[in-house]
């Protein structure tokens, strides 16, 4: 329906805008505190909002009815929430520039793509692969340090957004598959409840502080509304009206957002050839998600 399709484009918007200030106010705060101490709160504050608006929709009564299949797919999206979070945020800390590391990103929605292709049987058409080319092509550019040697051939940091990108995709596909059977407030509640707890062991663990400057506080709590609550949330929402794909051709944009608040918040560009680059993922993933929607087409599927 026209009206389901419609509402999907919208949280697909809601859920890019969030998630690109995301890179921008995770930054900031990182540049002030440790990563360890950045989680926890960030995630503290992510689980307060969630759990509030589970609370108002109501889906918190059916946590205590959830049967084992659920809540077998809920532990295993903790896990993979840890993984692909720990990854993110250590690739926006390591690379000085944010909309370096969101370019980076765009790898995300092309192993989504193959991972439906492994998965699912889906197949590839000629344009799409054009698209997945152009992507790894741009992302090379983005990496490529000079190095002869492997290990001084990408920027640093280059690897961990490689392996978040495939463990986001893999997420991603959990939930594509069970968002029907979980509501999307209880799969953005139990991310957050995860990475809370994950967050506060290392904490104790490694004797961080709780007590960071305001400033860093007041970054946190910005960028964990945007990001583990409303990002998060809206992303889920857009999965249960429009495909993945679809939704994948609004969120290829936010590597420009994030190059606009990265200019705006820090003063910062990337080098000319990594603006390159990075706009070459972009077209790359927007030929191979307009042409997974049939709105790019030559000819019939492979």
């Amino acid at each position: 329906m026209k009206s389901d399709r419609f509402k999907g484009y919208f949280f697909a918007i809601l859920a890019t805008i969030s998630f690109s200030n995301v890179y921008i106010f995770s930054k900031a705060a990182m540049n002030e505190i440790h990563i360890i101490q950045f989680g926890f709160f960030w995630y503290a504050f992510g689980a307060l909002l969630n759990t509030v608006w589970t609370a108002y929709r109501g889906y918190l009564a059916n946590i205590p009815k959830l049967k084992w299949p659920q809540a077998r797919i809920l532990i295993l999206l903790g896990i993979l929430e840890i993984l692909t979070n720990s990854t993110f945020f250590l690739s926006i800390h390591i690379i000085p520039d944010p909309s370096v590391t969101s370019f980076l990103g765009n790898l995300y929605p092309v192993f989504l793509t193959l991972g439906a292709v492994v998965l699912l049987k889906e197949r590839f058409t000629f344009i799409e692969s054009t698209g997945v080319l152009l992507a790894f092509a741009g992302a090379f550019i983005i990496s490529y340090n000079g190095g002869s040697n492997l290990s001084d051939m990408f920027i640093p940091g280059t690897m961990i957004v490689l392996v978040n990108a495939i463990l986001a995709a893999a997420t991603s596909i959990v939930v594509k598959v069970n968002v029907k059977k979980l509501s999307p407030e209880l799969i953005t509640l139990n991310h957050n409840l995860w990475l809370l707890v994950y967050s506060t062991i290392l904490m104790f663990a490694t004797a961080k502080s709780f007590v960071v400057p305001t400033s860093s506080l007041v970054n946190m709590a910005i960028g964990s509304f945007l990001g583990p609550f409303m990002g998060i949330l809206t992303i889920y929402y857009s999965f249960q009206y429009i495909e993945a794909s679809r939704s994948s051709i609004v969120q290829s944009l936010k590597g420009i957002v994030v190059l606009v608040g990265a200019w705006l918040y820090f003063q910062t560009l990337p080098l000319p050839h990594q603006l390159w680059g990075g706009l070459l993922t972009v077209a790359g993933v927007l030929v191979m998600t307009l042409a997974q929607a049939n709105i790019l087409r030559l000819g019939k599927r492979d």
